[in-house]
């Protein structure tokens, strides 16, 4: 990639492709791409535009898990597969819009008054994405209710929280939101809500909705203790895929934010991206381009960096979907190949005082992933300098740090973006889940499953149930010290010794009756009960 600047003027014109009528460009000018490149993966990006095609029509498109994958359909009921859920994505967008008019109008209200704020109570795909459109669409000018947020099972991140609604939890609305309702960081979060509101003096339920499947635990949970609504997830939505379902349009709706501009954003680029010739098509021009620089094995991290404070979320928000969809072990025919792509991101020009050092001169084992956003901000801009403004600054930055790494080498793909409305956000999101899509037929993976996640919960599960025999032991031999090899054999498991020690010293450190007694080594520190 060492081009004379007039050579990389010729191949900006050659490989930077505008698509005017949604207000995006896509530029590959600096990635190692040509055209017999190009040429030689035709067959492959064909082969991923049938897979995308049969997948929108209903196909089993997730085989592990039997189900069909839907997402696309949310921002255009008409391609679903039946009237039966044509009709249920139609009713969920009418009561979402319903709902927040109740809210916003003071006809559903909270014992203190109008609603003020919302609380989500969400993990992964139900938080990651409703937090990227508030931070992106949001102002704390013009929301008409203030988001906040219990996205973990940290006690102290949601106490935080707490403190921040503080009297106002009487004027709160709490969304929970799991698919299955049995996701246990969100069960925590909404218990922890739960004691908050009744510590209050208030009825949880009036203060609640839920956004879950139908005869979930949540659906039972919310029917039971009279919440104030419920509204559908599908299985045919996964929850990196949902930000365009309830799941992230319910929220934005109470915020204020023009779900209807986002639903059309995302439309528009789907449409777009239903073409066959991969030159006028964004979704595949970015996977091509993904594929070259990681030789189709992901070798190389994604660095996205958006030039915008609006965006900030949006690396975050692309961590899981990308990540989660593409890193897999095996492929579609069982052979092991460990697929992926790292996602990493910051934004600009804040990268130029944190890691552009190293990217443009240490490890050349990524790729960058500029937004560029051309409208500053709306209103007369201050001029910092003569002729020139914040935005003008930011803008040169961007260039700068896209020039400095090219000199040195390093690859980068530039997105354009008009300005950051609720249409290029909804543009964003449906590019990055079409790019997923086709990536994944590239690489013979499935990208609608998470078998990885599923083992992680399976051992959190695991350590929990090791704390309990640990607990039921101890307080059945108080009065006595035991290392952490005596109690994993007391409790019958004596090959899990490192976690019963982590279990016992999480335990002695958290107000727990359990004391830790310091030994001479490691092994010989002593845990019991002794009240």
């Amino acid at each position: 990639m060492n081009y004379t600047k007039l050579q990389w003027w010729d191949r900006f014109q050659k490989y930077h492709t505008a698509f005017p009528s949604v207000g995006l460009a896509v530029d590959l000018s600096r990635m190692n791409v040509d055209d017999a490149f190009f040429a030689s993966m035709e067959p492959a990006i064909q082969k991923a535009f049938a897979f995308m095609a049969a997948l929108e029509k209903g196909a089993i498109a997730n085989p592990d898990e039997n189900r069909m994958v839907g997402h696309y359909w949310l921002r255009n009921p008409a391609l679903a597969p039946t009237l039966d859920i044509t009709g249920e994505i139609k009713r969920a967008i009418a009561q979402i819009h319903a709902f927040a008019a109740k809210i916003h109008q003071g006809t559903l209200k909270g014992a203190g008054g109008s609603f003020k704020n919302f609380l989500l109570v969400g993990i992964g795909g139900s938080a990651l994405g409703p937090q990227f459109v508030a931070n992106a669409l949001g102002d704390p000018r013009t929301d008409k209710l203030k988001p906040f947020f219990f996205d973990n099972t940290d006690p102290d991140g949601m106490n935080r929280v707490l403190a921040a609604i503080g009297p106002d939890l009487n004027r709160t609305l709490t969304i929970v939101i799991s698919k299955s309702g049995g996701t246990k960081e969100t069960r925590n979060g909404m218990l922890v809500a739960q004691d908050a509101y009744e510590k209050a003096g208030l009825h949880f339920g009036h203060h609640c909705v839920a956004v879950t499947t139908v005869r979930s635990d949540l659906d039972k949970v919310a029917v039971q203790n009279e919440w104030l609504e419920r509204f559908p997830m599908w299985d045919w939505v996964g929850g990196r895929t949902s930000e365009l379902s309830a799941v992230g349009l319910l929220p934005a709706a109470l915020q204020g934010l023009d779900i209807d501009g986002m639903l059309a954003g995302a439309k528009a680029i789907d449409e777009i991206t239903r073409g066959t010739d991969y030159k006028t098509n964004p979704a595949a021009l970015l996977v091509l381009a993904w594929y070259a620089s990681g030789n189709g094995k992901g070798i190389k991290n994604m660095v996205v960096l958006p030039y915008k404070d609006r965006l900030e979320l949006f690396s975050k928000y692309l961590q899981q979907l990308v990540m989660e969809s593409l890193g897999k072990a095996l492929d579609l025919d069982k052979n092991v190949v460990h697929q992926g792509i790292t996602v990493l991101g910051n934004k600009g020009a804040t990268d130029q005082h944190s890691y552009i050092q190293q990217l443009r001169d240490g490890l050349n084992d990524f790729f960058a992933t500029f937004i560029e956003v051309l409208h500053d901000q709306d209103g007369a801009a201050l001029e910092v300098e003569p002729s020139t403004t914040s935005g003008d600054f930011l803008h040169g930055f961007f260039m700068g740090t896209r020039q400095a790494l090219a000199e040195s080498g390093r690859e980068s793909i530039t997105l354009t973006i008009d300005k950051v409305s609720p249409a290029s956000v909804g543009l964003l999101i449906a590019l990055f889940e079409r790019a997923v899509g086709f990536y994944a037929t590239l690489v013979n993976i499935n990208a609608y499953h998470q078998p990885g996640v599923e083992a992680g919960k399976k051992a959190a599960g695991n350590i929990i149930e090791i704390q309990r025999a640990l607990l039921k032991y101890l307080e059945a031999n108080q009065l006595k010290g035991f290392t952490a090899a005596e109690l994993a054999t007391a409790i019958g498991q004596p090959e899990e010794i490192e976690s019963v020690y982590k279990v016992a010293r999480h335990l002695s450190a958290n107000g727990c009756e359990v004391e830790f007694i310091p030994g001479p080594a490691l092994a010989d520190n002593k845990f019991g009960i002794f009240e």
